[in-house]
């Protein structure tokens, strides 16, 4: 047994001291009237813990632990004015920066080694979601006529699984537009779908000494100037390699150079995908295979929008909307470490479902974490039981 609740050693993987400092740096605790910005994290990841629906559900919710607060390091539960005035108010750039230090630090521990990839520069997958919302609630959220959203621009490390960058903007924003601003690794390799074919941004890259692998559209014109020999009967999938150039006015003037364009078969989907390179080094197989690497970045964010609170919103405001979603991303990088911590072989929706059950159970973190289920104790005999019909003859 543990003298802490599950909910406070796992709150206890946050450095309090650097959190501390990034809310003076943003002065975020100035006129606080008692509810802090400690405790606003502590209720934050409260919501995406116990999945709370509502600041009646995190407040209601943080009173029935009364007695272990002080081990979250809260006074007392907030009250549900507190946790809606500072959601509208309190600078949600300090939550997405606590993010960044905790992937830099915790962050560090979590990654696999790679089966399939041959090559061992760092991966990158980009890709976009969109959080639907109520435009009549949202106003500020513009989308379509009548339906209001937020889009989620994700560049996610291939290696730990989690977003080593986020730009949210309102649901309109295109795609490529929410990519220019992603950091560039030179030698690193970014894979995306086709809706990143924007030649002036893949020129960018590629003068950033960035490659890129990306599905091209089905309009692209182009003309062959070499045509690469196909690799033997090992990757049979390889239906074409070859280099281009593209021959579009526009498109030509935004991306002068050759690029390396590889048609791979898929069996799966039954279709055949179009990807263009700007690597003229690796082997075609190793192009399809990052590519369908891909299919992890929605993996991610199946996971962040089914098990965590960021399909509906406990405020309106962007701010609040803001703030609800770096907190699920921190949650999410909380329970990856957990996950990759553990000596059971967790899913990560049986990690948040059994976490969500003992939130406030007194029980050792890391225990649980390597044997949640115990055997039961085995029996002594304590005799040989007699015959019932004794043979007396």
């Amino acid at each position: 047994m543990s003298n802490i609740t599950l909910f406070a050693q796992i709150i206890k993987k946050i450095d309090r001291s650097k959190f501390n400092n990034l809310a003076r740096e943003k002065q975020t605790d100035k006129a606080n009237k008692g509810f802090n910005s400690w405790t606003h994290l502590v209720s934050m990841l409260f919501c995406h813990f116990a999945k709370a629906t509502s600041v009646r559900d995190i407040s209601n919710g943080m009173r029935s632990a009364t007695g272990n607060l002080n081990h979250l390091g809260v006074e007392q539960a907030p009250s549900k004015s507190s946790i809606s005035y500072q959601n509208k108010r309190r600078d949600a750039s300090l939550f997405k920066d606590l993010y960044y230090s905790l992937l830099n630090s915790l962050g560090q521990q979590i990654g696999v080694k790679r089966t399939k990839l041959k090559i061992k520069v760092p991966v990158y997958l980009l890709d976009s979601t969109v959080i639907s919302l109520c435009l009549s609630v949202f106003d500020w959220a513009t989308f379509r006529t009548k339906k209001g959203a937020v889009k989620m621009h994700t560049l996610l490390d291939y290696d730990g699984k989690l977003p080593v960058y986020v730009n949210i903007t309102e649901g309109s924003v295109g795609d490529n537009k929410g990519a220019y601003d992603i950091p560039l690794e030179k030698g690193s390799v970014i894979v995306a779908d086709r809706y990143y074919n924007d030649f002036p941004m893949l020129n960018i890259w590629d003068s950033k000494g960035v490659n890129f692998v990306i599905r091209h559209k089905g309009n692209l014109k182009f003309e062959m100037v070499k045509e690469r020999e196909l690799p033997n009967n090992t990757a049979q999938h390889i239906l074409k390699d070859e280099e281009i150039i593209l021959t579009g006015y526009q498109s030509k003037k935004k991306y002068p150079d050759k690029l390396r364009r590889v048609a791979v078969w898929d069996d799966e989907n039954q279709q055949t995908i179009e990807i263009i390179t700007n690597n003229f080094k690796w082997a075609a197989q190793t192009i399809g295979d990052l590519y369908k690497s891909r299919w992890e970045i929605e993996v991610f964010f199946r996971d962040i929008k089914q098990l965590l609170h960021i399909k509906t919103f406990i405020g309106t405001s962007e701010n609040a909307v803001m703030i609800q979603i770096w907190t699920a991303l921190i949650t999410i990088l909380l329970l990856k470490v957990m996950k990759h911590q553990a000596k059971y072989n967790w899913y990560l929706s049986n990690l948040v479902a059994f976490i969500r059950l003992n939130v406030f159970v007194k029980i050792k973190l890391q225990k649980w974490l390597d044997k949640p289920f115990e055997d039961p104790p085995k029996v002594q005999n304590q005799g040989v039981q007699g015959d019932l019909f004794p043979d007396y003859g």
